[in-house]
């Protein structure tokens, strides 16, 4: 039975005069669920249990500045007539691939301070990653943000999901496609491709951080050619340069380390 919804409010509830946003409690979601999944494999791959809490702690407020950071410039027309709206990250606009680079620093720096490999770490820390985007695009959902064309009434594709969904998916009595939903969708799959079929081959070392690189960004370059909300970047939509960049250079480190450097380091010997 069909039956139409009220769009979802972004507010979840109110301390005071604190707005809380399922945003931000999307986002933290994720973050404390990467986090589990991440801490789990890092005991079981011989790391200290404080090793992981300790990198969160720098690499989670660091990212979320990179984050920001990364959408502001290339948004600063938006922000500069207002520069206070800046530190306004519960309305959205944080770019994920201005936290992925923000928390690979963090991670070069803090494994090598540490002593411990960069690419065990990120191995390691993928799934995690990967939890976090797929529930932040549901922060996007809320926010109504993140979507794609408008798409025809008829469109078959809407029959499959729910009212909740087609219903926060028409904005002003048009309705968009909902490319949050695809990229979750994308992600999720990649998610389980690592934990049920790559760690199981025992891969070398890298293999894992790589490929997520490379499958996100192979999916993110086309599902960015279907937003209208894009971050620009002389004429070119900004997601889709890096997505190029990602998944062509996850390739070839991958070669280079293989066919070049010759590493062969496997968790299982």
């Amino acid at each position: 039975m069909q039956f139409s919804l009220a769009a979802i409010d972004p507010i979840a509830f109110s301390l005071g005069p604190i707005d809380v946003r399922w945003y931000g409690i999307l986002i933290a979601t994720g973050i404390v669920l990467g986090f589990l999944v991440v801490q789990r494999e890092a005991v079981k791959r011989g790391l200290h249990p404080d090793f992981m809490t300790d990198f969160l702690i720098w690499a989670v407020p660091i990212s979320i500045v990179g984050a920001r950071l990364y959408y502001v410039i290339f948004q600063w027309e938006y922000y500069q007539n207002d520069p206070g709206k800046i530190f306004r990250i519960w309305e959205g606009g944080l770019a994920i691939h201005g936290a992925l680079i923000a928390a690979v620093i963090t991670a070069i720096i803090y494994t090598r301070k540490h002593g411990v490999s960069f690419w065990k770490v990120a191995d390691i820390t993928a799934p995690g990653l990967l939890i976090g985007q797929i529930l932040g695009r549901w922060g996007n959902f809320v926010n109504q943000e993140a979507h794609g064309d408008a798409v025809p009434d008829d469109w078959w594709g809407y029959s499959a999901l729910p009212d909740w969904i087609v219903n926060q998916m028409t904005i002003d009595g048009v309705t968009y496609h909902p490319t949050f939903l695809y990229e979750s969708v994308w992600n999720l799959v990649g998610l389980l491709l690592i934990l049920f079929v790559l760690r199981r081959m025992n891969p070398e070392r890298g293999v894992i951080f790589l490929f997520y690189i490379a499958w996100y960004s192979f999916g993110r370059f086309f599902i960015e050619g279907m937003r209208t909300d894009s971050l620009m970047a002389s004429g070119l939509k900004a997601a889709q340069v890096v997505s190029i960049i990602g998944f062509f250079g996850a390739i070839l480190i991958y070669l280079i380390r293989r066919f070049v450097m010759k590493i062969r380091t496997r968790y299982r010997e």
